[in-house]
């Protein structure tokens, strides 16, 4: 009597299978305009502003910098 072969199993996706969590433009406009909200708010608190105004600053500009930066590096 023969025995037949086992199959075997599939193998798992590889990496350039599998999908990204994130994409390449995102995974870089992103830190992108956090190092920029930082620099905005740190420099706007250096001035003499409050700490809540500093973080205004810097919330605002992370978040105006981002189409700009998509557009800049898309």
């Amino acid at each position: 009597m023969s025995s037949a072969p086992t199959p075997t199993p599939p193998s798992p996706p590889g990496p350039d299978r599998a999908a990204s969590f994130l994409t390449q433009q995102t995974a870089v406009v992103l830190p992108a305009a956090v190092v920029i909200g930082l620099v905005v708010g740190g420099l706007t608190y250096l001035s003499g502003r409050s700490a809540a105004g500093a973080v205004l600053a810097g919330v605002l500009s992370a978040g105006g910098s981002v189409p700009v930066l998509r557009t800049l590096i898309g």
